[in-house]
């Protein structure tokens, strides 16, 4: 692979590594996107074609282990990148083969992902026995600015040789969700009732619907050659539907198949039907020049939007990771009914479930697309009553989201979850990791600070949080013995452990993550109630029945939950001190890559539940959600004092006890020793930018990226070396850039100003806020107050560390 500060190129063709490539290739608009695959050849081994609307799920039962087990699919929807070819020389008594790059007339191959036009170029070279030689140039890209569409266009060149090359350019309708091989004894067909078509004009259709959600998905085809002179047809199957062209070629005039598709669902709003919305929508779909023309200034705008000047090779990563991050949420994505899925549009690794990530990626984008953010806090606020039924189904009150969401809101963590080195399928506990609740409650919270959107903060904001609160207030129990309460039955996000040796019940008491932000929670309830307009308040006090007793007894639990610590660090939960110590040197000689140490070590009939180990951050989450000072305030609000020397003693405890089995670990780790332990932040800083493009989970990003841990390298950047707090009404900055990365800028929009800039160099800080009639930022650096006029620049010296 090659890269440059705008491209990504992957030289020659490599099977084991295509499904990888495929995953970074994937090209989105926000409402759909669609894998980098090849067209030229169907599923198999090497190749896996997906596309994947946002939103659009089914749901299908299976037998695992002798038990129905139900669960819900982002779905793979038809494939509209049929194109095969073959050549018919004029001296040749029947055509050639199909080509593709797994023939062996291959001999040479190129795809290029071009960021900033939102393209992918593929080259490929054949030549056959007799020294005949074709190169086929196929560029395509999923429309920027026409959300429906999406366009391909292939190139033929002969060399030594005149003739015809006939092009089948199709759409697939045979598809099936098979894109991870740990799901594939379950259930895997979610399409039925197919129907196609071929229209007199040369438009061509299929349509078809989602087995149980009943969603009906509909794309329709044109097509246009030059040189004219050959022939065109259509074939008509069940499943599948056809437009074959015979094009003339000859040396040194090379020939042209364009293919424009449109993708149409009954999901789509203030739409008709999706055949005829697909066939109106391809017939007044301009020429491809235009298309081309239109989407690279649609991604001109979006580079406007988020300018980013990080130099060198992390700043290629980093364009990377913005292009698959506005991909997958776009602008179009805020009139969509949709969450973060949590591996983008880009595969079905997660089953394309939202989880937590929405904490990693809403920062990012709550400073260039807020519109956005507000979007996407509406699914969860959409979903309210589905969680506060989960709540009350459970005997707690507020509500109780789920860990993993789909469409409608229930949970659809799954049952029972395969173990790929014992080949076992085990319970799975992971629903109890009721802090995605806080997660949700925090995204509420940064998005109002950003923003300054007190309309969504009254209304929509207000209550979840006060929902999310009161599930925390009813989940804490008195103990007497402590003088504190206590949460009980829970997993936190090291998600390892999920119970303790030997109990015959899952979940973990007082885990610190969960207990700390349930206290914010319950400030940020509180403080919100004091702070809400009476309009508001009084009418929401009465659809909530939040009495002043129940408000006293939130600020009762915000200032007594017990935080348990051990031999002068935190503790990940009650108990954490009894489990054993694990040999981490010994399993990193007998396994070399330790990082899903939970399969390893249930592979050997052990549990990681003995052993004091994580899988990715967990008490050190608190250091990424919290600044220092606040972080201080709010133990010290519950009765605890955390000093640099505590918070150092516990980062260097876990430090030395996790194994990194997330792509988030290194995002948080990298973020919290930037402040604690700079020399080595670099090192997870470099795993985090490249966790995707080298696969270092070996082999799950050919099921789909990162997205969380993509944005998450981005926010890290844009607020974790900058210190940048949106809070107080103000901008706070407290940089803190590595000496790899010590000289970099980014673009920011806050409240109402579009387009600051800020840019880092190790002693110095500049803000630059564009015209415009707003009132001057609030600034705050390093606590120091100023401020910045719209229409001018300030510069400020940064004293030594």
């Amino acid at each position: 692979m090659t890269a440059r500060a705008w491209t990504w190129t992957y030289e020659g063709y490599d099977p084991e590594d295509e499904r990888l490539r495929e995953a970074l290739c994937t090209l989105g608009n926000g409402r759909f996107a669609t894998r980098g695959a090849a067209p030229e050849t169907p599923r198999g081994p090497a190749h896996y074609p997906g596309t994947y609307a946002a939103g659009v799920y089914d749901r299908l039962t299976s037998t695992v282990a002798g038990r129905a087990v139900e669960n819900e699919d982002l779905v793979n929807l038809p494939d509209w990148l049929p194109l095969r070819y073959r050549i018919r020389p004029d001296d040749a008594p029947a055509p050639g083969p199909w080509l593709s790059p797994d023939h062996p007339q291959l001999t040479d191959h190129r795809r290029t992902l071009d960021l900033r036009r939102g393209t992918l170029t593929r080259w490929s070279s054949y030549e056959d026995a007799q020294g005949r030689r074709l190169t086929v140039t196929e560029r395509r890209l999923v429309h920027m600015s026409e959300p429906d569409l999406a366009v391909q266009r292939a190139v033929f060149t002969a060399e030594g040789w005149s003739g015809q090359v006939e092009v089948a350019a199709g759409l697939d309708g045979d598809i099936r969700n098979r894109g991870v091989a740990r799901y594939r004894d379950l259930a895997d067909a979610h399409l039925t009732d197919w129907e196609t078509g071929g229209e007199g004009d040369g438009v061509f259709w299929l349509r078809c619907r989602t087995l149980t959600s009943g969603i009906s998905v509909a794309l329709a085809a044109r097509t246009h050659v030059a040189p004219r002179g050959g022939t065109a047809r259509t074939r008509v199957a069940d499943r599948r539907v056809w437009r074959l062209h015979t094009v003339p070629v000859r040396p040194g005039a090379p020939a042209t198949v364009d293919k424009t598709v449109a993708l149409h669902t009954s999901q789509d709003l203030a739409r008709t039907a999706p055949v005829p919305g697909a066939l109106a929508a391809i017939r007044r779909a301009p020429a491809v020049p235009r298309l081309l023309a239109s989407h690279h200034r649609a991604w001109q705008h979006l580079w406007h939007r988020v300018r980013w000047d990080v130099p060198g090779e992390a700043g290629r990563i980093l364009r990377l990771h913005v292009f698959h991050v506005l991909q997958t949420l776009s602008p179009h994505t805020a009139r969509l009914d949709v969450g973060v899925p949590a591996r983008g549009l880009h595969g079905e690794a997660y089953r394309g479930h939202v989880f937590w990530d929405e904490l990693f990626v809403l920062p990012f984008l709550n400073l260039h697309f807020p519109k956005v953010s507000r979007a996407l806090l509406s699914y969860r606020h959409r979903r309210l009553p589905a969680a506060r039924r989960a709540a009350l189904e459970a005997g707690r009150a507020g509500a109780m989201y789920p860990w993993q969401s789909g469409s409608d809101g229930r949970e659809e963590t799954q049952l029972l979850h395969l173990n790929p080195r014992s080949g076992r399928w085990l319970p799975d506990h992971s629903h109890l990791q009721h802090h995605v609740g806080s997660a949700i409650a925090y995204n509420v919270w940064q998005f109002w600070q950003a923003t300054g959107d007190t309309g969504f903060l009254h209304t929509k904001g207000a209550e979840m949080l006060l929902e999310i609160a009161r599930f925390w207030a009813s989940s804490a129990d008195w103990d007497p013995g402590l003088g504190r309460y206590r949460i009980r039955g829970v997993v936190g996000p090291d998600e390892y452990h999920d119970g303790y040796p030997g109990a015959d019940r899952p979940g973990l008491d007082d885990n610190a993550y969960t207990n700390v932000t349930a206290a914010w929670v319950l400030s940020r309830a509180l403080e919100l109630c004091r702070t809400l307009p009476e309009a508001r308040r009084r009418p929401l006090f009465e659809r909530l029945e939040l009495s002043h007793d129940e408000r006293q007894h939130w600020d009762d639990l915000a200032h007594r939950l017990y935080v348990p610590h051990h031999r002068g660090v935190i503790s990940q939960f009650a108990g954490y001190e009894r489990l054993a110590e694990l040999d981490w040197a010994g399993y990193r000689a007998r396994y070399g890559d330790i990082r899903r140490l939970d399969r390893i070590l249930e592979a050997e009939g052990d549990t990681v539940n003995r052993y004091q180990a994580s899988k990715q951050a967990d008490v050190l989450m608190l250091g990424y959600l919290f600044s220092p000072t606040e972080l201080a305030a709010l133990f010290e609000q519950l009765g605890y004092r955390l000093d640099d020397e505590t918070w150092r003693a516990t980062v260097d405890h876990y430090l030395e006890r996790t194994s990194h089995g997330s792509t988030l670990s290194a995002v948080v780790h990298a973020w919290v020793l930037a402040r604690v332990r700079r020399d080595d932040a670099w090192g997870y800083c470099a795993e985090a930018l490249t966790g995707d493009i080298a696969d270092v989970q070996g082999g799950t990003t050919a099921e789909g990226i990162h997205l969380g841990a993509m944005a998450g390298t981005l926010d890290f950047v844009q607020r974790g070396m900058t210190g940048l707090e949106t809070r107080a009404r103000a901008l706070w900055l407290d940089p803190a850039p590595l000496p790899q990365l010590s000289k970099f800028g980014v673009r920011i929009r806050y409240r109402r100003h579009r387009d600051i800039d800020l840019r880092i160099r190790t002693h110095r800080v500049g803000i630059t806020v564009p015209e415009s009639e707003q009132a001057a930022i609030r600034v705050r650096l390093r606590g120091r107050p100023y401020t910045v006029a719209p229409g001018t620049t300030r510069h400020f010296e940064l004293p030594d560390d």
